[in-house]
């Protein structure tokens, strides 16, 4: 499994005290020095390794922060045999965008990582899914993250996970 923006391998951690058959190597723009993974910089924009090198490709809350989600979703397509999983967030609902940049703020201002603000609603999630010839397998904006009573601001169904197949070439 590749992990497109692992920061410093906490998740990635938990995937593998729970999953040890599985191998995860991580990237990023900013290396941390302490990482519980192995970590690999790249530029942000084009994924280091060569076609078909992963099963999966992992996002979780990063094609928010880059200028061109479509561009490191078809990179991540490039590399990933099979299954591409993502973690973000829709800007759909009432003051939305002003709650993800707030919430994108706290908690990335202080690592230095870059901040576009580039939400998508759900609508053009999809579209760029089909774009990209990926199956939705699985979506649910249903994730539960936050505690009673901050999840009446922060959940609202503006986080979602999706976990997409890799299209099928065309017959003809």
């Amino acid at each position: 499994m590749l992990d497109v923006g692992c920061g410093d391998g906490t998740l990635d951690s938990l995937i593998l005290a729970a999953r040890p058959d599985v191998s995860i190597h991580g990237i990023d723009v900013l290396v941390r020095p302490q990482t519980r993974i192995s970590v690999t910089r790249f530029d942000g924009t084009c994924i280091p390794f060569e076609t078909g090198t992963f099963d999966v490709v992992l996002f979780v809350d990063v094609l928010h922060h880059t200028r061109d989600p479509l561009g490191l979703m078809r990179e991540a397509s490039r590399v990933s045999r099979r299954t591409l999983v993502i973690k973000d967030h829709t800007k759909d609902g009432v003051l939305a965008g002003p709650t993800l940049r707030l919430m994108d703020w706290v908690g990335n201002a202080h690592h230095g990582v870059v901040l576009p603000y580039n939400y998508w609603p759900e609508s053009s999630w999809k579209s760029a899914f089909k774009t990209l010839d990926l199956l939705v397998e699985h979506w649910s904006a249903e994730i539960g993250l936050y505690p009673w009573p901050a999840n009446l601001l922060f959940d609202r169904r503006l986080h979602f996970v999706a976990t997409l197949g890799k299209g099928r070439p065309a017959t003809g």
